[in-house]
């Protein structure tokens, strides 16, 4: 039995998740997979029912799964600046942390069909392929974080930590990952003035003697965050630390056009993985079936590939997607008055249109 636990979160989590799961299903009966789904709350669903962001026994559920998909976690409605206050996104650490996913994977591909889509220009866009690892479970969000007054002076501080088993980790599966691709890693860090980048960047080194048939380029995160908005075709894979790794990824989903295009898997040494769109929980349109769901219903495919192992199931829906933009369907955030006929398709609509192309 192929059991994954479902989270679809908060605002428009649901919605996209409900299309991710009829995707699913879909494919499941045309690969004869067997795969169960059990839901639960997170993040600030769960704080409203049971006063903490995510339970024991969600963890338990999720700890006992093959895979988890989640949806989206957050929402004016939780933000606080008090530190005994519960947060929806303390869920996702713990996730992270308590299910030991040190490794987040996220593409980011160019259509040919939505180069007008991106803010940057069509000539240089076009073909774009990045894979990036981000690692998860060390930096500012994992380090030792306090908030004290002296002298009358209020102080608060995050503490950067890397410990080298966990950048040797993302390092070699960065590595292998580009033997798959075009041989060649960049590894962005801050190693002029961060110590933890120093690390970062002599742990690389080392584990570079291993993969001589890889290409490995050292990258200030500053000159990465330029180069990817000026010639963003020269990255291949790019592998990074837990902070720069979150901006650096949202920072190129919009050279894709919108972060509602790209999905991402959180993976540990096995087979198991948390998979989910980048993008966040977005409440202004919550409840208006506008959400683009395809982020998840690719996050989907994306379980498939690397949990499930069934690469013909995952390219089904890669396939539906590619379709889907190809015949010129388009939801709201891709949509061009100018350019694209019709009306913008909503949430379910996309789910229904890519459900039927899926074979």
């Amino acid at each position: 039995m192929n059991n994954i636990t479902v989270l679809p979160g908060d605002g428009i989590g649901p919605e996209i998740v409900d299309q991710a799961i009829r995707v699913l299903r879909k494919v499941s009966g045309l690969f004869a997979l067997d795969i169960i789904c059990d839901t639960a709350d997170i993040g600030g669903a769960s704080i409203d029912r049971f006063g903490t962001a995510i339970t024991d026994e969600t963890l338990r559920k999720c700890r006992e799964s093959k895979a988890v998909l989640l949806g989206a976690v957050g929402g004016p409605k939780w933000e606080s600046t008090r530190p005994d206050s519960p947060r929806p996104e303390d869920a996702l650490l713990k996730l992270r942390k308590e299910l030991g996913l040190f490794a987040n994977l996220r593409p980011v591909k160019v259509y040919d069909n939505l180069l007008s889509a991106s803010a940057l220009k069509e000539e240089i866009i076009k073909g774009v392929d990045i894979l990036f690892l981000r690692e998860l479970t060390g930096d500012v969000y994992f380090g030792k974080k306090e908030r004290v007054i002296e002298n009358g002076i209020v102080m608060a501080y995050d503490t950067m930590i890397y410990r080298d088993f966990e950048i040797e980790r993302i390092a070699k599966l960065a590595f292998e990952m580009a033997k798959l691709r075009k041989r060649k890693v960049t590894s962005v860090e801050k190693a002029n003035v961060v110590e933890s980048s120093r690390l970062w960047r002599e742990i690389v080194t080392e584990v570079h003697r291993d993969y001589r048939d890889v290409e490995l380029i050292h990258m200030y995160v500053d000159n990465a965050a330029m180069q990817l908005v000026k010639d963003p075709r020269q990255f291949d894979v790019i592998v990074t630390s837990n902070m720069f790794g979150d901006i650096l990824s949202d920072e190129a989903a919009m050279i894709a056009g919108s972060i509602g295009l790209i999905p991402s898997a959180s993976l540990r040494q096995d087979s198991f993985g948390l998979y989910e769109p980048i993008h966040g929980s977005a409440p202004d349109i919550a409840g208006k079936g506008i959400a683009n769901p395809l982020a998840t219903i690719l996050s989907v495919a994306m379980m498939l590939e690397f949990t499930f192992k069934n690469i013909a199931a995952a390219r089904s829906i890669e396939n539906a997607v590619r379709t889907f933009l190809d015949k010129g369907c388009r939801t709201a955030d891709i949509y061009n008055e100018k350019e694209d006929a019709g009306e913008p398709a909503g949430t379910a609509q996309a789910g229904d249109i890519i459900i039927d192309l899926i074979e």
